[in-house]
C-alpha cells in the first residue's frame, strides 16, 4: 500500500486564469516541470500554496499551479539534477526548463548553425 500523501491541486491557465482541472498529485511540481492532464501537456510557470487556519494553526490546504499548454520538447538534457531544454553542451543554451537559448529559441538544436561547444 502506497502511503504517499496527496494534496488537492487546482490547475489554472496562466494567461486566462481559467481553471482547467482539479487533481490529487502525489508529487510536488516545480516551475518548469511538465505534466499531462486530460490528454494535454502543460508546463508549470508558478506554484502557489493555499493555507487554512485550523485549531489556531495554519495547514497546507491545497496547491494552485499556474500553467501553459506546451508540446513536450524532444530535446532535453539532464544537468545538475534537473532537465533543461535543448543541448546543454552548447555555449548558447539557457540551462532552463522553460527557454532553450537566445539565438534559436524554437530549436531544434540538432544541426543548428549557431552551435558552439562550451569551453
Amino acid at each position: 500500500m502506497d502511503n504517499t500523501p496527496t494534496l488537492p491541486t487546482e490547475v489554472i491557465l496562466s494567461h486566462s486564469c481559467e481553471t482547467v482541472g482539479r487533481v490529487q498529485l502525489d508529487w510536488n511540481p516545480q516551475p518548469g516541470a511538465y505534466f499531462d492532464l486530460e490528454g494535454k501537456t502543460y508546463t508549470v510557470l508558478e506554484r502557489r500554496h493555499r493555507y487554512q487556519l485550523k485549531a489556531g494553526r495554519y495547514h497546507l490546504h491545497k496547491i494552485a499551479l499556474y500553467v501553459q499548454t506546451v508540446q513536450r520538447p524532444a530535446e532535453t538534457t539532464w544537468v545538475g539534477g534537473r532537465w533543461v531544454m535543448g543541448n546543454a553542451t552548447c555555449r548558447y543554451n539557457a540551462s532552463s526548463e522553460l527557454v532553450r537559448c537566445a539565438v534559436n529559441p524554437d530549436g531544434p538544436c540538432a544541426g543548428c548553425r549557431y552551435y558552439e561547444r562550451n569551453s
